[in-house]
């Protein structure tokens, strides 16, 4: 039972590792083509002062910048500029690829309380689900309404995602866009076929569902803060709302493990 709850941990990191991974990589595109220059400003400074005391003449930009480095420079600047004004528009990137997959990550924890509802043999357990659900199908819903009215278009269905990933990962690097959408990981996809069938049929279904949703909820800490800083007030709002929820329903379900199982 062990190894089977680890393996289903295992698949949940490397799924929302690739969200990270995936919703981070503008920036550091951006952060990486800015460094030369500032490195460049260090040195071209009016005087330096030497490790005794000592101050130094700065060196001439001759010396610095060669000509064939400021001609690279120079080429440097239309990829600058794209990468500066993908930086800027990652943030709405970010908030269409959050609900892209927060979505059927609500949706994997929904089936998940479903489960307890109907297994469980604990009172507090069946609260929990409950109320699980409750915010979880409520936040689904806005987030639909959302994505409709921001991007004029239905959330894709898992399936769609999946298939638009694999189209993707088909092109030649040098083809494949600095901003690709995301499809669908596979340990999210698998919670929500094998993984759940493995809780399903566990020997103390109280026991690995505290176990396996508190590995869920802290997964959408995390993803969760990938919109903190949204310049949409919504999802602001809904990322707080998560983190608050969630957290407090983690440490709940921490007292009950301890409670029961120590």
């Amino acid at each position: 039972m062990n190894s089977q709850n680890s393996q289903i941990r295992k698949r949940w990191s490397w799924g929302i590792t690739s969200i990270l991974i995936s919703s981070a990589a503008v920036i550091v595109a951006a952060t990486n083509v800015a460094t030369p220059s500032a490195v460049k400003a260090e040195q071209l400074q009016p005087e330096m002062q030497h490790s005794k005391g000592e101050t130094l003449k700065p060196i001439a930009q001759s010396q610095t910048m060669p000509q064939c480095d400021m001609m690279k420079q120079n080429m440097m600047m239309p990829q600058r500029d794209m990468m500066m004004q993908a930086m800027m528009t990652a943030g709405e990137k970010t908030d269409r690829h959050f609900i892209e997959m927060m979505i059927p990550h609500h949706e994997g924890a929904v089936k998940m309380a479903d489960l307890a509802l109907k297994l469980s043999k604990r009172p507090e357990i069946k609260r929990l689900a409950e109320s699980i659900k409750s915010d979880q199908t409520r936040e689904i819903a806005q987030m639909k309404s959302w994505y409709k009215q921001w991007y004029g278009t239905s959330v894709p269905s898992t399936m769609a995602m999946m298939n638009h990933g694999d189209m993707m990962n088909m092109k030649k690097p040098m083809e494949m866009p600095m901003t690709k959408p995301m499809g669908m990981p596979m340990g999210m996809q698998n919670m929500m076929t094998g993984d759940l069938k493995a809780l399903e049929s566990a020997p103390d279904f109280d026991k690995a569902f505290i176990k396996e949703m508190i590995s869920h909820h802290k997964m959408a800490l995390m993803m969760s803060s990938m919109v903190i800083d949204s310049d949409r007030p919504e999802m602001r709002t809904l990322s707080t709302a998560i983190a608050q929820a969630q957290s407090s329903e983690i440490e709940q379900m921490r007292q009950w493990y301890q409670t029961w199982y120590k």
